[in-house]
């Protein structure tokens, strides 16, 4: 009798850790999150499907920005799986050309920013952020000067990729534990790198990192606070950006996007954190991951992994 009861116990004890492991795993899942309903107060129209991407080497558009100093030209890329490429698309998705990015590797890109300095010069900044695993306690960001779209680049693929100028890394550690991450951000008057945390267990973490670019030593981020989405998990964050005015950041999970504002009269941008996120529809996105404002702020790109992904705009009112 006692042999069967803990014969029983152990089974049962199985089946419960059985079943807390499938529900962990479903968290995980992109299509396990719940779609949530738009603020009806969100100053954000309806979504728009204006193009669709063209060039069959973008299989996991994980991040999009738009350039400073080309209108019209979005930058993208790959995944972890891919080659240290970057892809200039333009709003229908048209392929603008594609650039393999020197000095750098691709173990996990997550997302790409761009950045204006005070001589008018554009910068791309890439997330090397991703870390399925949290095994890996440094991280970095990529910054090169960015490429010029020409007659010439438009077209070209992987096979026949241009070169950019050579790239410049960051290298980073959290303060607290290694982190996985997919949302990268660059304050358009600062400089300062944004990156927040992807987590299904709680919310995102906020990390702030002093753009110091080009040495070999390794910066510890400064946390900020965290950052709770209206979405369950409520942390499970694949991209975001920061409006070119400096007062709004958007970001954006699997099913929805968010937006968050600066109070007004309030110029410290990490006061930003502490407001609530008014959700946006995004529309029908199978994977969605990137999001970014448009050079006037009037609007937000978004696009999604998977070949040949929508092109969705989405407009302020």
């Amino acid at each position: 009798m006692c042999t069967r009861k803990k014969t029983i116990a152990k089974f049962s004890a199985f089946v419960i850790l059985a079943g807390l492991f499938a529900t962990a795993c479903s968290w995980v899942s992109p299509h396990s999150q719940k779609t949530v309903a738009a603020d009806p107060a969100s100053p954000w129209g309806p979504p728009q499907i204006v193009g669709k991407i063209e060039s069959k080497d973008i299989i996991e558009s994980s991040g999009i920005a738009a350039s400073k100093c080309q209108p019209g030209v979005f930058w993208t890329h790959n995944d972890s799986g891919d080659d240290a490429f970057i892809f200039a698309i333009n709003q229908k998705g048209e392929n603008l050309g594609t650039w393999h990015v020197k000095n750098s590797e691709n173990i996990d890109w997550e997302d790409i920013a761009q950045f204006k300095d005070g001589s008018g010069k554009c910068f791309i900044y890439i997330g090397e952020i991703g870390d399925n695993k949290i095994q890996r306690p440094v991280h970095g960001v990529y910054r090169v000067q960015e490429p010029t779209v020409s007659d010439s680049s438009k077209g070209t693929r992987i096979k026949d990729a241009l070169e950019t100028e050579p790239a410049e890394q960051l290298r980073y550690s959290y303060p607290d534990h290694n982190q996985n991450a997919e949302t990268l951000m660059v304050h358009p008057a600062t400089g300062d790198i944004y990156v927040l945390t992807k987590r299904f267990d709680g919310p995102s973490g906020i990390y702030k990192i002093k753009p110091t670019f080009g040495s070999d030593s390794t910066q510890s981020a400064e946390k900020l606070g965290d950052l709770a989405v209206p979405n369950v998990p409520n942390g499970y964050l694949t991209g975001g950006d920061i409006a070119p005015d400096g007062k709004h950041a958007a970001v954006c999970d699997y099913t929805a996007a968010y937006e968050l504002a600066l109070p007004a009269g309030d110029n410290n941008f990490d006061d930003i954190w502490k407001q609530s996120p008014v959700t946006i529809d995004r529309g029908k996105l199978e994977q969605g991951e990137a999001v970014g404002y448009t050079p006037d702020g009037t609007s937000l790109i978004l696009t999604s992994e998977k070949k040949n992904s929508p092109v969705v705009l989405v407009t302020r009112k």
